[in-house]
């Protein structure tokens, strides 16, 4: 595998700047240039998939090498991070936590809850979520930012409890290496974009359905994500003990798919999840290799990690948390 885990920088700034520009594109087709609503629902489509992949590139910056791709930081925020409230620093340090072999699938790992161990009603509850987050992330940045300058008591509560892109709301920030180090600046543009939106918005200048459409594609992007979360991982680590390298590695999925369907829901290398747990600085493009060169060489045993489809890795979990809510098998 020592061949693959150089990035290939070229490919990065293509693949954004296409996704984030046809993104912005059909959303502005959506809100001014779509009157048949067939159209609308067509370009509120591909302005969801096209967000999505772009903001998805959040996972790489927080495993690119710690002072590199500088400029590709800063154009992704600019461009995507903050105008959907979710600036890198958000997810760099915190993801990086979750990959730690000690921190997995315990109860400090905040990208993790054993749902294969619960009620499947869990995982419902989650995806409903959705509808409430862009109003949590707006309300975070836009109304609560500005205490945070003012009280260090509240800044301090920001970062621990509303400064992380994580799946266990009881998860608690602390301090990594891996932080950015311009949160500060990018908490502060975040800030920034949102007030200019509402003033526009009181201003006439911007049409108040633009901001209802950002809120609705919100949705979109923060559903397909979750979606796709469930499908990540196995969840079957109910106590929160530590797990080896091989238990994590089977407690994770890889749905290697179809570049064209697949890639969709799981973009940017996600769908390669299980490969990417064995070698999280390889980068996004190089995984599918990856992979192809383990299931030749050992089909039987990396196989297992393997999901034929995006339902076949659903199903299975919710088939398991169902078992495990009738077994009420405790710790």
């Amino acid at each position: 595998m020592r061949d693959l885990f150089e990035p290939k920088v070229w490919l990065y700034w293509t693949d954004f700047l296409f996704h984030i520009t046809l993104g912005w594109t059909a959303f502005a087709l959506t809100l001014w240039a779509a009157p048949w609503p067939p159209m609308q629902v067509l370009f509120y489509v591909i302005c969801v998939l096209s967000m999505y992949r772009a903001v998805i590139f959040i996972h790489e910056l927080s495993h690119l090498k710690r002072g590199t791709f500088a400029a590709f930081r800063w154009v992704w925020n600019l461009l995507c991070g903050f105008a959907l409230m979710a600036p890198s620093y958000t997810y760099s340090g915190v993801h990086n936590h979750h990959h730690q072999r000690n921190v997995y699938g315990t109860r400090a790992d905040g990208e993790y809850i054993p749902f294969a161990t619960r009620s499947p009603w869990a995982m419902v509850a989650m995806l409903a979520m959705g509808a409430l987050l862009p109003a949590m992330v707006a309300v975070r940045f836009v109304l609560l930012t500005p205490f945070g300058w003012i009280s260090p008591r509240v800044r301090r509560l920001l970062w621990e409890r509303a400064s992380s892109l994580t799946l266990d709301w009881r998860f608690k920030r602390g301090i990594s290496d891996r932080d950015d180090p311009g949160w500060r600046w990018q908490e502060a543009l975040a800030f920034l974009y949102g007030v200019s939106a509402l003033g526009l918005a009181f201003a006439g200048v911007l049409p108040w359905r633009a901001l209802g459409l950002w809120y609705v594609m919100m949705f979109g992007v923060f559903t397909v994500n979750s979606v796709r979360t469930l499908a990540a991982h196995c969840y079957r680590n109910p106590c929160g003990q530590p797990m080896t390298v091989s238990e994590q590695f089977l407690d994770s999925v890889d749905v290697p798919g179809n570049l064209l369907l697949t890639a969709l829901w799981a973009p940017v290398g996600l769908r390669y999840h299980a490969t990417h747990h064995l070698f999280p600085s390889m980068p996004y493009h190089n995984l599918g290799t990856a992979y192809r060169r383990l299931m030749h060489a050992m089909p039987q045993v990396y196989g297992q990690a393997s999901r034929r489809g995006l339902w076949d890795a659903l199903r299975r979990i919710w088939r398991e948390a169902r078992a495990s809510a009738r077994a009420h098998v405790p710790c």
